[in-house]
């Protein structure tokens, strides 16, 4: 077991990384994994996500908004990034199905935004080929030309 001190001082420490920048459970996870002992990791990351500091369904939303806002990304990238922070599948597909007009949208765009930044070099050929490797759907590829 661990005293009220220990604990105050290690959530102080997993706060203070949760607060620099918006996280997921996985990254805490992994972060404190070696220098917090598990019962006490596992304690304040249920501290943490009960008092809304962490939340990975919040984090898919923020992620997002800044994806689309910053990049040229299809749908499966963004997917494949958010999986790579330890978000679970469903909740990311949740969030693709409940969210599927919006992104759709943005996929297009995105798919037109790279289009006009490759004509300048690339042949109608391989920037479908280019499109279809970043994972855009055959839909929006065929939309966009």
């Amino acid at each position: 077991m661990y005293t009220i001190e220990e604990f105050d001082k290690e959530k102080t420490k997993v706060m203070n990384y949760i607060m620099y920048k918006k996280r997921t459970e996985y990254e805490v996870k992994n972060k404190f994994k070696n220098s917090i002992q598990k019962d006490m990791l596992c304690d304040i990351i249920t501290y943490v996500k009960d008092a809304g500091y962490l939340n990975d369904t919040d984090y898919i939303d923020k992620a997002v908004r800044e994806f689309t806002n910053l990049k040229d990304l299809s749908i499966k990238e963004i997917e494949y990034k958010l999986l790579t922070k330890g978000i679970d599948r469903n909740d990311i597909e949740d969030y693709i199905y409940n969210n599927k007009e919006m992104l759709e949208e943005y996929e297009v765009k995105s798919a037109i935004s790279l289009l006009q930044k490759k004509q300048k070099t690339m042949e109608k050929e391989d920037i479908k080929i280019y499109l279809m490797k970043k994972g855009y759907n055959h839909q929006t590829i065929k939309e966009v030309f």
